[in-house]
């Protein structure tokens, strides 16, 4: 099965193209005009062994990070096709010196999201954090996917942020993956995913 997926979104503020493999290498090629959203877009990427690539151009950092966002959880749909087989849920903490984060999430054809990020808006290079939560939103959506993430605690916004996205890479990693004891069939009782 080629799970794969190229996705382009063009609009009046953004240019956007995003490329993914879910059964990559865990190799990345991040693109957007923003040092911390690169970085943080990579740890989704070394961490769900994910092939990314992601190219993006647009003045507004807003508009730009939704709309990669969106992209991205168009990419993961359409990589993922009628779901057969996957795991479809998951839920990983992950530390990373001072903070913890935890993403749980559900690809059972419904986006949405329960978030608690408390950010105290330090250290973030220029990166506003609530790009952070807006990026989960829209991804969430795009996706059709359920996605609860909360930051236990922390002092450092960088390593709140950073292991935030490490953390849905690695659920990303194992509900994507495919159970070989339920190959070809649908991860539900109700015999339907939505798409």
């Amino acid at each position: 099965m080629n799970r794969v997926s190229v996705v382009k979104r063009e609009t009046r503020e953004t240019s956007i193209k995003v490329e993914l493999d879910l059964d990559g290498a865990g190799q990345w090629e991040m693109n957007t005009g923003i040092r911390m959203f690169d970085h943080l877009l990579s740890q989704v990427a070394r961490h769900g062994v994910f092939d990314i690539k992601v190219s993006a151009n647009s003045s507004d950092q807003h508009h730009l990070v939704e709309d990669v966002a969106i992209c991205l959880g168009k990419a993961l749909n359409e990589a993922l096709g009628e779901k057969l087989g996957i795991v479809r849920m998951a839920d990983v903490s992950v530390p990373m010196d001072d903070a913890l984060a935890t993403v749980a999430i559900d690809i059972g054809g419904r986006g949405y999201t329960a978030l608690e990020l408390p950010f105290t808006d330090n250290d973030m290079t220029g990166f506003p954090t609530d790009l952070v939560r807006h990026f989960l939103e829209s991804f969430a959506s795009a996706a059709k996917l359920n996605l609860h993430a909360r930051i236990a605690y922390g002092i450092n916004d960088h390593h709140k942020a950073e292991a935030l996205f490490k953390a849905l890479g690695r659920a990303l990693d194992i509900a994507t993956r495919i159970d070989e004891r339920k190959s070809g069939e649908l991860p539900t009782t109700k015999e339907l995913l939505e798409s």
